[in-house]
């Protein structure tokens, strides 16, 4: 029997017994036989037992799915509860597979403090855990934890081996699941006393108590699994007031559960056991801990738990991690953050490394790392920080380890996956995420340009593709589905504003799943208009669709329900508990069957719940019970088992075998049961089901083995099977091919073949729009096709090829990874090959490989040099690292792996990078403080200013800061810098064109740095702009995003008027509401003789500009259905050098206003230093202070300044004229400012 069985079955009490008092400790050790199959163990203090789990991604835990025990049903007498309420909010508990690979325990891509899902792998992959149950008090409506103490006084109806074993015949057929209680009265009443014939339909069932073990109140289950009859079931007595498991019992069955033997005086009869282990790659060995109050020893089982040996251990045991194909070798956590390692099945360990974080440890991918011993361990320095350690398990001396990732990253962040390797690092309040692919070098993984993500979670990585779940600067409670390319760098938008919560303990829980067996299919939840509704893809996100509602309800009732304004909503959760089915079901092995709990109506809902099927794929539904169900696939997907989900004992079960149209009632307990569990094997052959429970709180432990051989009559054979197309609303092509399935005709009682072939035919198809995702930079517009984004170039990416080769240029699509279509004679959408031309080098980056501006004297400082465009094979690099040593490489690959230096002297030094080939040239410089650090500043200067005349530069830190700052300031080429300690100098630009100011920061040990370019004129004008109130809602306030609106905009300006762009600059301000300065300058070619024809070209051209911004005439397109229209605001006047000045009416006004105000206020700006761009008036007697706003998701609802509330000259917000003035500039002085300096946070 396959895998799911090696999980050992426990049973967490206190979820099953959220109703119950007291309320219990719950224990649980979980593995997955995937890739890494970590065991954890989770005790969960007396707190709120409701669990269940809920996303694919990771799992929901609400107050209706109760592990263990969610097939608890009213006794046949009982009366129907319609009015039951299901909470949907309330979560807690570990986090669970969802149909798709999810990170590990602990693990998400490490957005601070939170974590990914634990450790599990796809539904089809097995697993090996053991889940501890407690029993649970019969109240009447409430159950609890068995009484220890408590006598046995009540009579209670159960059978031991041999004493109990019946068959339960067929009894009735019920088409469409219908729940009367009446009729479930009547056939249980007609089915006592019914001696089935052997061709019917029956049941074999025995039961077997546990004697002896009545005051355990704690037990875990194991089956070993594929072709294995042995069953092992550890009890425990745990001491709540203690604390501890403080008696226990082990019980072996070889018969498949027929009966069992106690195995105290095998494994010792003073041992006391706690926790028990199946290895995932050999389910003959067992692992079993003791109790570590009493002694810290490991008891090991090489045949099935036959016999036992001991061997004494120096350290506790907090998690085991299994190897995934050596079965002798296991990873070790103990309580005191120290990884052990044995290659002996525990009997000998070997320290791997110390401060270690919890969950990020992982065992070699195999065909991945060289060696299989390899370990990935994240481990603690500081405070979050951690390294990346790569080493093998018997030798991780300092010698032997490798640091892949070239710095800190931080904690709680490293996952390995299948060919990925995740990690997160955290600068200056914004996190960045590298990914390395097939153990590659990392590459930092690119998002949208303002995605600006604030959280991210890897959901999958299947079919070498990442699915990542995000959280964008402007969300909150929702996040965005993201899909990448195949080395995990380049991520697309899927689908926004998915429904997220959170559990207990932090963890996100999305609703998405993967429908198994069928490639390409997914569902989710997404927030609509307030509404959370459920939408299903077939190509892998490209395109999403609501589920259709069934016409009918199970009562065959009209229903009437009209995408889209109705639709059907499905609970997308599952089960934390491999022994428990969740709210939704699918199966390799049934491709096309979904079973699920959801509601009919506009949104998904915890009310008038019912269960629903599609045999399908998703394009029709039905409904088979008006009430929760927890539903299993048995004989290989062929029949299927439901049970109702309650909190009540139980004694029946229904199964169908014609894709849920009929469902037959069977018994399978003389007297009702409350369910802890069921353990079964879904692709075994022996067709064997244990349900574990207990009669009451006072009875000992019951396990009832059921055979359901008896409901079929014979083997399939062909003539029992029939073929079902796939399709997607008619459209057969998914996917890019038209798939033909085979499944056994529904009725037939024939059993599955295990390894008949599912898929009957394929055949591709030609591909079209729809077989191929928006490339990166790309969006999918309205008509469907993907143009590029605003932020986006699709001329300017970077291309590595040598001038005699050739690349493959993106045509803004790129083909769905796993799509299988078929590409036609003249393809529109696939990339076009274009021949490669010798390029200059452009945008040469130099940066150090922590992106730090300082190091300590001796250190090894690394170097990292970009290239974004240009001939990188045949473009020669040097590499100046200032203290008069240079090095030279011939071209950028040999500088992979960074460029090692050391400092041996105290000192700033100017670092320049240098990229020359026969095509130009091109170069970077930085800054490097030996044992100075410095913090990050914000460079406050003109974009635009007259040559001659002082120009005012401010440096803003981000915080303010109390002690004193050195602040380094570089003009252009300037070998030296000037240094004051004030946060702003006056500097007087010479030289016309374009002049680089670089400004440095230094405190302590720390230190960042800001540039600004600034345009030196003779003269020039100026108009303030402002835009559509759409443009302040997608508006994060980051210098980029300004950058490129600037961009946009002058080019909308530029088409308008037939201005040059050249003799256009827009600079946007800060803050909100959006604003914005259009600079028009002269032209360069004008000589001084014609400078006054110049100065009237730029007022023909101002008032051009004018014209078309009062008629809305210049606009751009933000997104495929959001155009932005720019006004002017104010116009403003630039002096025009040795010229008359030339003043308008309003200009005058505003001039004299300011006169008026008052002399004081005159002198007072005439003399003292001003800041630019930031513009002030006069104001009243009493100052008021500049309000400070978020640099992100800022208030839209902004009020203007008003003349008597602006800021004293001391703040940051002053006059521009004067500011101007003092450079010459001249500027109007009554210039209101309506927008606002950003706060001074660390950004």
């Amino acid at each position: 029997m396959g895998l799911w069985t090696f999980w050992s079955f426990s049973l967490l009490a206190f979820v099953l017994m959220h109703h119950f008092q007291p309320k219990f400790v719950a224990q649980a050790e979980l593995s997955s036989a995937g890739t890494n199959d970590r065991l954890y163990r989770l005790e969960v203090t007396q707190l709120e037992a409701r669990v269940t789990q809920r996303s694919k991604v990771s799992l929901k835990v609400d107050n209706r799915t109760k592990v263990l025990s969610a097939f608890e049903t009213e006794t046949p007498d009982a009366e129907p509860n319609h009015d039951k309420q299901v909470e949907k909010d309330a979560q807690s508990g570990l986090e669970a597979p969802i149909g798709v690979k999810t990170a590990p325990n602990y693990h998400r891509l490490k957005i601070p403090g939170k974590k990914y899902s634990d450790t599990y792998e796809d539904n089809q992959r097995r697993r090996t855990a053991t889940i501890i149950s407690e029993k649970k008090i019969p109240d009447p409506r409430k159950r609890g934890k068995r009484s220890v103490d408590t006598a046995h006084t009540e009579n209670v109806e159960r059978s031991t081996s041999g004493q109990a074993q019946l068959r339960e015949r067929f009894v009735e057929t019920v088409h469409g699941g219908s729940n009367s209680r009446a009729e479930y009265r009547r056939v249980g009443e007609e089915a006592r006393g019914s001696n089935p014939r052997q061709s019917e339909p029956h049941l074999d069932t025995s039961t077997f108590a546990l004697s002896g073990d009545s005051a355990h109140n704690q037990a875990m289950v194991h089956w070993s699994g594929h072709n294995s009859s042995v069953i092992l079931i550890l009890t425990k007595l745990y001491d709540f007031n203690l604390g501890a498991v403080t008696e226990s019992s082990l019980w072996r069955s070889s018969d498949y559960g027929s009966t069992y033997t106690k195995l105290n005086d095998k494994v010792g009869s003073r041992t006391v056991l706690s926790y028990l282990y199946v290895c995932p790659t050999n389910k003959q060995k067992i692992m079993m801990l003791s109790d570590p109050e009493v002694e810290l020893a490991v008891l090991i089982s090489s045949d099935e738990g036959a016999s036992f040996e001991k061997h004494p251990i120096n350290f506790n045991i907090l998690s085991l991690l299994f190897h995934p194909a050596q079965e002798n070798w296991i990873l070790a956590y103990s309580h005191d953050s120290k990884l052990y390692s044995s290659v002996d099945f525990g009997r000998k360990w070997q320290l791997v490394h110390d401060n270690v974080m919890p969950g990020r440890f992982y065992w070699a991918v195999m065909g991945l790392d060289r060696e299989s011993d390899v370990v990935h361990i994240e481990t603690r320095i500081a405070k979050g920080r951690a390294k990346y350690v790569k080493c093998r398990a018997q030798q991780c001396s300092e010698g032997n380890r490798q640091y892949l990732f070239p710095g800190y990253v931080d904690t709680n962040s490293l996952v390995v996956q299948d060919e990925y390797v995740f990690t997160q690092v955290t600068k200056s309040g914004r996190a960045s995420y590298f990914v390395s692919y097939m153990r590659e070098p990392f590459k930092q993984m690119q998002l949208p340009k303002y995605c600006l993500p604030k959280d991210m979670h890897i959901i999958s990585t299947d079919e070498k593709q990442v699915f990542a779940a995000v959280q964008e600067w402007n969300q909150n409670n929702t996040y965005s589905l993201y899909i990448s390319d195949s080395p995990g760098v380049y991520f697309t938008l899927s689908l926004e504003n998915l429904r997220t919560s959170r559990g207990p303990a932090g963890n996100l829980l999305v609703d998405f799943y993967k429908i198994e067996g069928i490639n390409g299919m997914y569902l989710a939840n997404k927030l609509v208009d307030s509404h959370i509704k459920s939408f299903i893809t077939y190509n892998k996100g490209q395109t999403w669709a609501l589920l259709p509602a069934p016409a009918t309800d199970v009562a065959g009732n009209n229903l009437h329900c009209i995408l889209p304004f109705c639709s059907l909503h499905l609970h997308l959760e599952m089960s934390e508990n491999p022994y428990t089915s969740g709210p939704i079901t699918s199966k390799k092995s049934v491709p096309g069957i979904i079973v699920a709990t959801g509601n009919i109506g506009t949104e998904l809902s915890s009310a008038n719940l019912g269960m629903f099927i599609t045999s399908d794929a998703g394009n029709s539904w039905r409904q088979i019970f008006d009430e929760e169900h927890n539903v299993w696939f048995l004989d290989n997907g062929g029949a299927m088992l439901a049970v109702l989900h309650a909190e009540a004992p139980i004694r029946n079960l229904w199964i169908s075998l014609d894709e849920g149209k009929k469902w037959d009632r069977h018994s399978f307990s003389l007297a009702p049961l409350y369910v802890d569990g069921v353990l079964m094997e879904p692709e075994s052959d022996n067709h064997i089901i244990t349900f574990f429970g207990h009669f009451s709180h006072r009875s000992e432990w019951q396990l009832i083995k059921i055979d359901y051989k008896g409901l079929f009559s014979r083997r399939c054979m062909d003539g029992d099977y029939q073929t079902w197309h796939l399709h997607n609303k008619r459209e057969l092509c998914v996917m890019g091919e038209k798939q033909i399935y085979m499944k056994r005709r529904p009725g037939n009682r024939c059993m599955l073949a295990q390894d008949y072939s599912r898929i009957y035919s394929s055949e591709p198809c030609l591909c079209t729009a729809y077989d191929f995702e928006c490339d990166y930079g790309w969006e999918r517009q309205t008509n469907g096709k993907c143009s590029p984004a605003f932020w986006f170039n699709p001329n300017g990416a970077a291309k590595s090829c040598s001038s005699s080769q050739s690349f493959l240029n993106s045509t803004g699509y790129r083909k769905v990874l796993s799509n299988n279509c078929k590409e036609g004679g003249t393809n529109v959408y696939s990339p076009r090959r274009q021949g490669c031309r010798p390029r200059p080098p452009q945008g040469l980056r130099l940066s150090t490989s922590q992106g730090e501006l300082s190091a300590t004297v001796g250190s090894n400082v690394t170097f990292t040099v970009y290239l974004d465009d240009g001939d990188s094979l045949r473009t020669s690099i040097q590499l100046d690292f200032g203290d008069g040593i240079k090095i030279t490489y011939s071209n950028l690959s040999r500088t992979d792996d960074g460029i090692k230096h050391i400092y041996r002297t105290t000192g700033i030094y100017r670092v320049t990078a240098s990229a020359e080939n026969s095509q130009g040239s091109d170069s970077s410089t930085l800054f490097l403080h030996i044992t100075s650090p410095v913090e990050r500043v914000y460079l406050s200067a003109p974009i635009v200013t007259i040559r001659g005349k002082e120009a005012n530069l401010t440096a803003v830190v981000w915080p303010s800061h109390t002690r004193t700052l050195t602040f380094f300031w570089w003009f252009d080429n300037s070998s030296e810098p000037i240094i004051t300690l004030e946060g702003s100098i006056s500097y007087t630009f010479q030289r016309r064109g374009k002049n680089k100011v670089t400004v440095q920061v230094a405190s302590g040990s720390t230190i960042m740095q800001d540039s600004k370019v600034i345009t030196v004129k003779e003269f020039f004008r100026s108009l303030l702009l402002s835009f559509s109130p759409a443009l302040d809602e997608h508006n994060p306030d980051i210098p980029e995003w300004r950058d490129d609106i600037g961009r946009v905009v002058r080019t909308a300006l530029s088409q308008v008027s037939g201005v040059p762009e050249e003799q256009l600059l827009v600079s946007l301000y800060p803050g909100l509401p959006s604003t914005a300065e259009l600079f028009i300058l002269p032209d360069e070619h004008t000589s001084s003789e014609h400078k006054r024809s110049s100065e009237e070209s730029l007022e023909s051209i101002s008032n051009i500009f004018v014209t078309a911004l009062n008629q809305g005439l210049v606009q751009f397109e933000l997104k495929a259905d959001i155009r932005i229209i720019v006004y002017m605001t104010q116009q403003t006047l630039a002096p025009l050098v040795d010229s008359n000045s030339i003043h308008s009416g309003s200009a005058m006004l505003m001039l004299l206003t300011v006169v008026f105000v008052g002399l004081a206020a005159f002198f007072i700006y005439k003399f003292k230093r001003k800041i630019p761009w930031i513009h002030v008036q006069t104001e009243d007697s009493h100052e008021k202070e500049p309000e400070v706003i978020s640099t992100v998701g800022q208030n839209d609802n902004m009020s203007k300044v008003k003349l008597s509330e602006f800021p004293s000259p001391k703040e940051l917000m002053e006059k521009e004229l004067e500011a101007r003035s003092r450079g010459g500039n001249g500027r109007n002085m009554e210039r209101i400012v309506t927008r606002e300096f950003p706060n001074c946070t660390n950004v």
